[in-house]
């Protein structure tokens, strides 16, 4: 299992969700936990899927989910699990 961090945040517009997770199901990533909030119209989700069943890189997967992003309005970064737990370290 390969597990990545990634997180969706802008504000609230129909359909954020379903175009995250289209992309990721035609991606072949697993979602492995989802969190989403709403607070004052800003949506904030966090996703930790599985990318082992994956066949593009990470780095194509990182900068494709930011287009995405993008086109869709909200920002959307994506990190491997290691670089993460590493970066929010106490």
């Amino acid at each position: 299992m390969e597990k990545t961090i990634i997180t969706v945040v802008g504000k609230d517009t129909v359909g954020i969700i379903a175009k995250v997770c289209t992309y990721l199901a035609e991606s072949k990533v697993n979602i492995l936990d989802i969190s989403q909030t709403i607070v004052s119209g800003y949506f904030n989700m966090m996703m930790i899927v599985d990318t082992g069943a994956m066949t593009k890189m990470h780095g194509d997967l990182a900068d494709e989910l930011k287009a995405l992003g993008e086109e869709i309005g909200v920002v959307i970064k994506c990190q491997k699990e290691e670089i993460f737990d590493k970066m929010h370290r106490i």
